[in-house]
């Protein structure tokens, strides 16, 4: 039987390591790869040692060097910049609140990363993401939610497109953290004990208007806090520093506990309201992507 090749994405961490040890395991030949994304300078996440940091890369190298596979850095940082980190600030400018992870997913690891891999002669993508891909009896591939539940990473993959899951693979769907690190000390990996990042890799910790005043080279203006009906209950310190949902640090104190409602940048104001206020009977979705609709379709 024909041995099959797998690209595997290398981020320095744990959860990916161990996913190419798995692959290694199961008899693929594997290729690590690290994608530069951004420019480390001190807009990075150095202190939280995120994909953007170089001592990353030298893990992951560390890693497929443990492994005895081959290691490549390949470059992406213009389509980063376009995709993700100019989409992540008009996002945040405009009012929103982006999730720059799913961006990347979409556009870099699992598009750009898999035609590189395809165009090379490569069989399949890999990531350490906690998920699933199963075959459904109609043959078409369905994404589903990993075993370790509270680490389920699959609503950040569901841009994915039903073509590109027949040539991905997610080794760790299976699998618990504890379960994940156990694995990478048996192998007596470098970053087995390597903490998790919850931060987003090219922005400073977590300081997200920080990065966009200095990214834009703009300044934003205060403005005011409203209620829904108009009326002023103080000042907000610009509105890319507010977020829909958010109570800490509005830095006002009404007495009683009091959420970003909603943010208008036409208007540059803040409306806040009591947490009743943060529900609704409707949702306006697009971009939708029903990745195992024909499966059920064929079921019902």
């Amino acid at each position: 039987m024909e041995q099959k090749s797998v690209l595997i994405g290398m981020s320095g961490g744990v959860d990916s390591s161990v996913a190419a040890a798995l692959l290694k395991e199961q008899g693929y030949h594997v290729i690590g790869a690290t994608m530069r994304l951004w420019t480390y300078s001190d807009s990075c996440n150095m202190k939280h040692e995120g994909c953007c940091a170089e001592s990353a890369v030298e893990d992951a190298r560390r890693v497929c060097d443990k492994l005895g596979i081959d290691f490549y850095v390949m470059n992406f940082k213009d389509m980063f910049k376009d995709k993700v980190v100019d989409y992540f600030v008009d996002e945040y400018i405009h009012g929103r609140t982006p999730n720059p992870c799913i961006a990347c997913n979409k556009y870099l690891k699992f598009d750009a990363l898999l035609k590189k891999a395809l165009a090379m002669g490569i069989d399949y993508v890999a990531t350490g993401h906690y998920a699933k891909i199963e075959k459904g009896e109609d043959g078409k591939y369905i994404l589903r939610a990993s075993e370790a539940v509270k680490k389920d990473q699959s609503y950040v993959l569901w841009s994915i497109t039903k073509e590109q899951l027949s040539h991905i693979a997610f080794p760790l769907g299976g699998l618990i953290k504890s379960e994940t690190r156990r694995i990478a000390e048996e192998n007596g990996f470098i970053n087995a004990g390597k903490h998790d990042s919850q931060d987003i890799c090219f922005v400073k910790n977590g300081c997200y208007a920080d990065f966009i005043t200095d990214y834009t080279k703009k300044t934003y203006p205060e403005g005011d806090f409203v209620d829904r009906n108009g009326k002023i209950l103080g000042r907000h310190k610009g509105i890319i520093r507010y977020t829909v949902g958010q109570r800490k640090g509005l830095g006002i104190s009404f007495g009683e506990p009091m959420y970003v409602v909603k943010v208008d940048p036409e208007s540059n104001t803040v409306v806040l309201g009591h947490e009743d206020e943060l529900f609704s009977r409707t949702l306006t979705a697009g971009e939708l992507n029903l990745l195992s609709v024909d499966s059920l379709t064929a079921g019902a």
